[in-house]
């Protein structure tokens, strides 16, 4: 036996009569079990569960561009254009309980008029059971025909609001009770001036409460919804009428509404009407020309002297052009022409590129 095969098994001798202490031991980590998302299709298309969890989540938004032309469209400045951005995205969560499905949703808006002009709002943020709501949510007073012309719904319509709504397929019914403090008021003002044209200073404090209601649904072709608001510190309410149905090569849409007063819910006029004709050109282009007259116009206003007359009656004509370049990427453009009878008449517009997702 040589030199180099004896140190070899002293070695070994050596090692294994050496104890062996825990902390010394090197022990390779088995890797953690990954846990891959899984598609979640109960509540229909985009849900996935949230790993570790029965809770669904959904997340969409859009990318907006938009030029808005007219007299002074950017508040601040002397352009008659305005280029605009927005993103926005929505998160939404839903999980099955005893009582339903429990939905959870929120919405971030951020929108940019500059690079140093910006802003990110909770656009909304409410949850749902069993036809029970509660959050920051808009009303059906942001419900309005497909167009860009008509002038039917509120001029503030994110409300904090508890809302009870009945569904059962084809119909629905609800009632909410709205925290209208951004809202419409009417009260002294100084100096009274015509709505629209000077920012008023208003002796007492703004709106507290509303209560308003929605009933809608659909018969085959037809569509229809009525909604009616109370305002409790204007002490004036309004209620509105729409209905659409499918005829020819498009749809034809109406609406009226009624206000006893500016208030909350309603302060363009004390009634209007309107109507357009949403035409399906072809798959990707729709072209929708649309009119509205209103009664004793008021401006549409979010503050107005309880003695103010109005405007007398007022016209509104215009043309909205939607086009689907590819599938979630589409162009609008739409230009508006208004005409009161004691006001000044004014065209306005704009063009926009979205992108949803």
């Amino acid at each position: 036996m040589n030199i180099r095969m004896v140190l070899l098994a002293s070695a070994a001798a050596f090692a294994a009569s050496t104890p062996v202490l825990a902390a010394d031991a090197i022990v390779a980590a088995e890797p953690e079990p990954v846990e891959y998302v899984r598609v979640c299709d109960a509540y229909g298309t985009g849900y996935f569960y949230i790993p570790g969890t029965e809770t669904c989540l959904k997340i969409e938004g859009y990318i907006r561009f938009q030029v808005n032309v007219g007299d002074n469209p950017g508040g601040d400045n002397d352009s008659d254009w305005d280029a605009v951005t927005r993103g926005q995205v929505q998160f939404t969560a839903k999980s099955d309980t005893e009582y339903g499905p429990l939905t959870g949703v929120i919405v971030m808006q951020f929108n940019a008029d500059n690079a140093t002009d910006q802003d990110a709002i909770l656009d909304s943020a409410y949850l749902d059971v069993a036809g029970f709501r509660a959050g920051l949510f808009y009303s059906w007073w942001d419900d309005g025909l497909s167009g860009e012309t008509d002038d039917i719904g509120s001029v503030v319509t994110l409300h904090n609001s508890i809302r009870y709504q009945y569904e059962s397929g084809t119909f629905y019914a609800g009632l909410s009770v709205d925290e209208l403090e951004d809202g419409v008021y009417q009260g002294t003002f100084t100096p009274g001036v015509i709505p629209g044209t000077t920012v008023f200073t208003a002796d007492d404090g703004p709106n507290n409460v509303g209560v308003a209601f929605g009933v809608g649904g659909t018969a085959g072709a037809f569509s229809y919804q009525v909604t009616g608001g109370w305002d409790f510190d204007n002490e004036d309410g309004a209620i509105r009428a729409m209905g659409t149905v499918e005829i020819g090569p498009g749809t034809l849409g109406l609406a009226g509404v009624y206000s006893s007063g500016p208030n909350s819910y309603y302060s363009s006029a004390e009634w209007a009407v309107a109507a357009e004709y949403a035409i399906k050109a072809t798959d990707k282009l729709k072209i929708t020309p649309a009119v509205q007259y209103y009664g004793n116009y008021f401006g549409g206003g979010t503050e107005v002297p309880e003695d103010f007359d109005g405007l007398g009656d007022a016209w509104k004509v215009g043309l909205t052009v939607d086009y689907q370049i590819v599938d979630n990427f589409y162009a609008k453009a739409s230009v508006q022409y208004l005409d009161p009878d004691d006001g000044e008449d004014s065209t306005s517009g704009y063009f926009r590129l979205q992108r949803s997702f």
